[in-house]
């Protein structure tokens, strides 16, 4: 995976992060979601490369081998305004003030938080199977409750982690045939990890909690992602099933939307990496 890509480990503050990175041009962070890691993108990140693109994609706080601080009630330290300060102190480090962003899933979550935060530092964002994290609470019907449940198991004191780590391979159900053999036994060590499975829950517990309380007021203050923002939906996922248009509830949040659906179940980095890559190429050129 990731031929001509290095690995460095960067300490900012109460984290550690591990990151791959390679390429020369305009910069581009990807950003996974649960349970993955950054090798989620070894089939998407080598074409951004050859699109002429200098490519990083860190290990979220917590997930894969990065580490994040010790675990409070407050579920502060893995809040996403917490995990986009990680990433915009990466970016500094590898010498990258301004680049361009793409979050998938949880990692959406924290491309929303640090375009908000740092709107300075963000030429371009991407959403890919993500919302805010406000507008899935406020639609809660019965179908988001049977289909998306985990959220809220997740969120429960200390009996997720004992399901999980019982049988971690039962509970995600990974495919080397899908995911990629190298990928799949990267993602596998790591949820096999119970600090890893710990900091994956508090990543949820933060979500309902200090993350829903930032966009909150993010509303209330009337702040929005200004720069030009790209969403992409899986089609053989829900999102659009149990939303209709995610444009739609994107524009309430950012002034410059465009997107589409990609044929493509929710891990699409690697059920569908030529149109995401090319997606992505289109949009940051």
């Amino acid at each position: 995976m990731f031929e001509g890509f290095q690995e460095t480990r960067v300490e900012v503050g109460e984290a550690s992060l591990f990151v791959r990175y390679g390429g020369d041009g305009p910069p581009v962070v990807l950003l996974h979601g649960h349970p993955r890691t950054s090798a989620t993108w070894h089939r998407v990140a080598p074409r951004l490369v050859a699109a002429g693109h200098t490519v990083v994609c860190p290990d979220l706080r917590g997930y894969g081998r990065s580490r994040g601080p010790r675990f409070t009630a407050d579920h502060a330290g893995y809040s996403k305004r917490a995990v986009a300060g990680d990433v915009v102190a990466v970016m500094r480090r590898l010498g990258h003030p301004r680049f361009a962003l793409a979050g998938h899933d949880r990692g959406g979550s924290v491309a929303l938080r640090l375009v908000l935060d740092h709107p300075d530092a963000v030429s371009r964002v991407a959403f890919l199977d993500c919302l805010p994290l406000t507008e899935h609470l406020s639609r809660i019907t019965a179908e988001f409750a049977t289909q998306w449940w985990h959220w809220f198991f997740f969120a429960q004191p200390d009996i997720p982690e004992r399901v999980i780590t019982a049988d971690p391979d039962s509970w995600y159900r990974g495919d080397p045939e899908v995911m990629g053999v190298e990928n799949h036994d990267e993602w596998r060590r790591a949820t096999r990890d119970p600090d890893v499975v710990r900091a994956m829950l508090e990543d949820y517990r933060a979500g309902l909690t200090i993350d829903r309380r930032h966009e909150e007021a993010d509303r209330e203050a009337g702040t929005r992602v200004d720069c030009p923002a790209l969403v992409l939906w899986s089609l053989k996922d829900d999102l659009e099933d149990l939303y209709g248009d995610p444009l739609a509830i994107w524009r309430r949040w950012a002034t410059d939307v465009r997107g589409h659906g990609i044929d493509s179940g929710h891990h699409v980095a690697e059920q569908a990496p030529e149109a995401l890559a090319s997606a992505l190429a289109d949009f940051l050129r």
